[in-house]
């Protein structure tokens, strides 16, 4: 079989005892171990110890499981893309929600990444539409409007129908600053009203990580955003 990996220039896989004593495997593990354990550590949240524990894991798993798992992760990779109008992650053109004809579609709820979708979906209580921005302004990191999903919002908006806009990125200094740009590329829109989800989520955090109670109180306390 054909290695799918693509090529990394950093990439390079382990060998003899310095490689076992950097990774803290027991000495005589395999190469192919090693590079399973360094793909692994790469992931967020996965340690050394972490990522050694899942190979062994995937090592000991019946081959059908694993393959799997492996074949899952292709599919993601190959078939998942972003949605034609709203960004969201899909399998098809449109994403279930843009094409849902219940949905109201004269509200759009603007949020930074597909997570705060399924974070606000969770909550049962919106009914409109969104737009993921795939991001958040952030100069400092080199994250710039144009880097943003913001001109196919603005063109969402002038094409007619949408009555209101909520802002819906992070309470916190980039998603505040983000909101104030899309404000003010959305403020000359005549009849469109623009609302910020209220301050039921704490400052500095991430919509992802807030329960479902905060987020559906903070969405139905959305208001208007200040001049």
């Amino acid at each position: 079989m054909t290695d799918p990996r693509p090529p990394h220039k950093n990439r390079t896989v382990p060998s003899g005892e310095a490689a076992r004593e950097a990774s803290g495997l027991l000495p005589g593990a395999s190469r192919v171990l090693l590079a399973l354990v360094e793909e692994l550590e790469r992931l967020p949240g996965i340690g050394r110890r972490t990522a050694e524990r899942l190979a062994y894991h995937v090592l000991r798993m019946p081959e059908e499981e694993a393959m799997r798992l492996a074949y899952a992760i292709r599919d993601v990779k190959k078939t998942l893309r972003h949605c034609a109008t709203c960004f969201h992650v899909t399998d098809a053109e449109e994403c279930a929600i843009c094409r849902d004809p219940e949905r109201d579609r004269s509200k759009v709820c603007v949020v930074e990444t597909p997570k705060d979708v399924y974070a606000i979906e969770s909550t049962g209580s919106y009914r409109g539409l969104y737009h993921v921005l795939l991001g958040a302004f952030a100069p400092l990191d080199g994250v710039r409007p144009e880097d943003l999903t913001i001109e196919p919002l603005v063109e969402r908006v002038r094409r007619g129908g949408i009555t209101e806009v909520i802002l819906a990125t992070n309470p916190n200094f980039e998603g505040d600053g983000t909101a104030l740009l899309l404000k003010a590329r959305l403020s000359g829109v005549p009849g469109l009203r623009l609302t910020r989800l209220a301050r039921g989520l704490p400052s500095g955090s991430q919509i992802e990580h807030a329960s479902r109670t905060i987020v559906q109180d903070a969405l139905e306390g959305r208001r208007e955003m200040e001049e």
